[in-house]
């Protein structure tokens, strides 16, 4: 029979593998320079918020990582060039974060709420991506709560005024 430190040694050794292949698959530039990221002003139901504007594959690799919590009339969209499954995770971020998929009609699609950041080691390691239900052009991530506060569903209208 085999043991528990017998089964835990290929897992742990499994999961630094593909940490550390996950942490030299970001761009250099994305780890430690600071990013500088457009601004736009959104609108979700009759909640405005400024956003940052993650529009190109190295902004929305950076995403919020390493950014100190924001208030709730701020968010970061990631803009997509067309509609796809997109997903995101929670790699060297400082808080945790309720995320919001948007289609091209400004209609949201998928809600995911108070995701915690991978924090620790072994959570760094295998910190998970999150997938939506369906395709979205756009992703909205808040502070955690957001959804809750503003009473956010997926019946919620998201008008892009300046991205």
């Amino acid at each position: 029979m085999t043991t528990r430190t017998q089964a835990l040694v290929p897992i742990t050794a499994a999961a630094v593998i593909v940490g550390v292949i996950g942490l030299m698959s970001i761009p250099s530039d994305s780890k430690l320079e600071s990013v500088e990221f457009p601004r736009g002003t959104i609108k979700v139901d009759d909640v405005v918020l400024e956003v940052q504007i993650a529009d190109d594959e190295s902004k929305r690799i950076r995403g919020l990582m390493f950014q100190d919590p924001l208030p709730y009339d701020q968010g970061m969209i990631f803009v997509f060039d067309e509609p796809g499954v997109y997903s995101l995770w929670m790699l060297n971020m400082q808080f945790a974060l309720d995320m919001i998929w948007i289609d091209a009609n400004g209609n949201v699609v998928h809600i995911e709420q108070d995701i915690p950041p991978c924090e620790t080691p072994t959570e760094i390691m295998a910190c998970q991506s999150i997938v939506p239900s369906g395709e979205a052009m756009y992703i909205l991530e808040v502070t955690a709560g957001f959804v809750e506060q503003f009473g956010i569903t997926k019946d919620s209208k998201v008008d892009l005024i300046s991205i």
